[in-house]
């Protein structure tokens, strides 16, 4: 789960060296060099995104300054922690056959949506019993945004749903954000 960090302090734009003429590159690092300086800790996992490189720079400036100078607002910086925090691999419909139905071990399939807070509830326990049954059981996750035919293939209507499968074949299904015991139980029954 993500937790709530340490509030930051960061300086005004009049505070910043004129960038006027500065990238939007340089501007950031201006200010990642000013916040530096005034002891605000670094934070690692954060980067510019390319998609924001190409976006309009005016859009992110503030009004005129003195002199008629404009100053750019130097925070071009994403957070990309939602990609690192689920550790289970996704399956596609190239994949489906190979990784789930010809699996000589029990595969445990969660099917999920991004949009779907439920799921991002229930991504922590799918990674912890990834981790717990290790060499016994196969953990797989399935976006049924972008996996829609095997979705339906399976009669998923709601999400998240965990399917345990064994020997290619539907063995059991557990509906909604359930405790980790009961996921445990459903798998121990196949192991």
């Amino acid at each position: 789960m993500a937790t709530v960090l340490d509030s930051l302090v960061v300086p005004r734009s009049s505070a910043l060296p004129s960038s006027a003429a500065l990238s939007p590159i340089a501007a950031a690092s201006s200010v990642s060099s000013l916040s530096g300086r005034s002891g605000l800790r670094h934070y690692r996992g954060l980067k510019v995104g390319s998609a924001l490189r190409t976006r309009s720079i005016e859009s992110l400036s503030y009004g005129p300054a003195a002199g008629g100078a404009r100053h750019r607002r130097g925070g071009l910086v994403v957070c990309e922690a939602q990609d690192t925090a689920v550790g289970v691999p996704a399956v596609t419909d190239a994949t489906w056959q190979s990784l789930v139905l010809e699996s000589d071990t029990p595969v445990l399939v969660e099917f999920w949506a991004p949009w779907c807070g439920p799921c991002r509830m229930i991504h922590p326990i799918i990674d912890e019993l990834a981790k717990q049954y290790a060499g016994k059981l196969k953990c797989y996750k399935v976006n049924t945004d972008e996996g829609a035919a095997i979705a339906t293939q399976y009669g998923i209507r709601s999400i998240p749903t965990v399917i345990i499968f064994k020997g290619g074949e539907k063995k059991d299904a557990v509906i909604g954000a359930v405790p980790k015991s009961t996921l445990t139980s459903s798998i121990e029954k196949f192991l």
